[in-house]
């Protein structure tokens, strides 16, 4: 896999990255981090600019995104459960990673949109039920944006640190993915406190 995203890349340059961004953000089995710390090891060796390789990956970001949500605009959620069945085992995909998207959506909503982008499965598979719910096409594609241009630029600027030792970073990307779970939970749970307080506060 990383000799396909090195080819790609090397063959097509950023737009490859966007390519296989977007591929990444469909569910294909192609980690992002992989494209993400390749791009910013060629933007140490001054193959691209920093801030054009933070565009073009997040404009891939945005762009598997639409598909997915397009996916959620045409079908119904037994329909998307139907298809994962037939088709979820090529990508990896389990239905009970659909129900904890289906379930954070339904809870937090916009918040699962935009902190999604920085969890692996959950950054893809939340595009379905934003169309699914027909949440505005601004405000999901605004969202999407504003979350995977930082997930994006994090790895990016680890790859431009790295330099020809890029690949040292790759293993580090499960602890990394821990340590966004764990922020992502201290946030909504403060995000939920704050609500509770506010009912709380309200006269009776």
């Amino acid at each position: 896999m990383i000799d396909f995203a090195t080819s790609i890349v090397d063959d097509i340059g950023l737009l490859g990255a966007a390519f296989l961004i977007a591929l990444e953000s469909i569910v294909l089995p192609l980690p992002s981090e992989v494209v993400l710390l390749l791009t910013g090891f060629n933007v140490s060796a001054n193959n691209f600019d920093l801030l054009p390789a933070i565009l073009a990956t997040t404009s891939g970001s945005i762009l598997g995104a639409w598909v997915l949500y397009s996916l959620g605009l045409a079908f119904s959620k037994e329909r998307i459960y139907g298809l994962n069945q037939q088709f979820g085992k090529y990508l990896g995909i389990k239905n009970t990673d659909l129900d904890r998207a289906f379930r954070w959506f339904d809870r937090h909503g916009a918040l699962v949109v935009f902190f999604g982008r920085l969890l692996p499965v959950l950054r893809s598979l939340v595009s379905v039920p934003a169309g699914i719910n027909r949440m505005s096409i601004i405000k999901f594609t605004t969202l999407t944006a504003a979350g995977s241009a930082i997930w994006n630029s994090i790895w990016i600027w680890v790859g431009v640190s790295l330099g020809a030792q890029w690949l040292r970073a790759e293993k580090w990307a499960t602890v990394l993915d821990l340590i966004v779970y764990g922020l992502v939970v201290v946030l909504v749970l403060i995000v939920f406190v704050r609500i509770i307080k506010r009912i709380n506060q309200q006269p009776k």
